[in-house]
């Protein structure tokens, strides 16, 4: 490898850094003259992994003397607007924007654009003149996940993809978790159905394509709930149905953590690493840094057994 391409992690590192300290710094010496007011809207916060990400985003904010206001969509896109427009009047300054949809969060998006609010996409991308976007890279979430099944499958067998909400990370764990599967030519993807990274649905519709397909060997769920009502049907049709999955929800580690349990692995996200770059990224835009990137990935890691008892968010 040459040493160039060892030294630029340490030189973004670096320059990270320094412009966080810089930028709280000029937080605080101006708090005197202004709050400055953060709003997040999340597409829900009845998961672990957003109220995750809601916890760091108020302790960062706290550090900074800044006010938070946070709303819960409950996937419902036209809530999310909405709450958007209710923060908008009531005078934040940055938006930090998890979609339900990230199609239907356009018109939100054009709102803040209006009222001089500066927008920051986080976890899912949404269309409309956001200032940034901070997410993980999803497509090699699904890539790592359904590669390891594959491999733990001998590269042959019958699996079954449940997918999510309608953004951008949902389709790209998809295409990731197929690109890996279409590298086995034993591995036969026999249906693609809609889990909607719930609980319940997921095990009730998991139950049916067990029914439909009495030969299933794996399963690929686009996150760490769906993936855990999976388990439930998978665990009482008492067939070997290995599962993967996204996220490193504590349960889902909790589980792969079993010697006996169908849950093999999970690529995991970091979701309070994933705000407090958003939000740093958010200031950077706010205090008008025209060298802040557009974009920022935030790398997952592929989670099995082995490593399980030593992760947590």
């Amino acid at each position: 490898m040459k040493i160039s391409n060892i030294a630029a992690p340490f030189r973004k590192t670096a320059l990270l850094a320094a412009s966080a300290t810089a930028l709280t710094a000029a937080v605080t010496a101006s708090a005197d003259e202004h709050t400055l007011t953060i709003g997040m809207s999340f597409q829900e916060l009845n998961n672990e992994y957003f109220v995750t990400m809601q916890e760091a985003l108020e302790s960062a904010a706290e550090s900074m003397g800044a006010e938070v206001i946070t709303t819960d969509a409950r996937h419902d896109v036209s809530k999310q607007v909405s709450d958007v427009e209710d923060m908008i009047q009531r005078g934040i300054d940055i938006l930090l924007l998890n979609p339900a949809d990230s199609v239907g969060v356009e018109t939100a998006v054009l709102a803040a654009k209006e009222a001089g609010v500066t927008t920051v996409a986080i976890d899912a991308q949404a269309n409309g003149p956001v200032d940034g976007f901070v997410g993980s890279k999803n497509y090699d979430a699904g890539y790592k996940a359904c590669e390891y099944l594959a491999q733990q499958l001998d590269g042959e067998g019958q699996v079954a993809l449940l997918d999510g909400i309608p953004v951008v990370p949902i389709l790209q764990r998809i295409d990731g978790c197929t690109a890996a599967l279409d590298e086995h030519d034993g591995i036969e993807i026999v249906t693609t159905q809609n889990g909607r990274q719930e609980r319940t649905h997921a095990m009730t519709v998991t139950e049916n394509i067990i029914q439909a397909n009495p030969e299933l060997d794996g399963l690929f769920s686009v996150n760490d709930i769906g993936s855990l009502g999976a388990l439930i049907a998978i665990e009482a049709s008492g067939q070997d149905i290995k599962l993967v999955s996204v996220d490193g929800h504590p349960e889902a580690v909790a589980e792969i953590q079993k010697a006996d349990s169908p849950f093999i692995a999970t690529s995991a996200q970091y979701p309070a690493d994933m705000v407090r770059v958003g939000l740093g990224l958010a200031m950077a835009k706010y205090w008008g840094a025209e060298t802040a990137p557009a974009e920022i990935p935030i790398d997952v890691e592929l989670i099995d057994r082995d490593k399980a008892a030593d992760f947590s968010w």
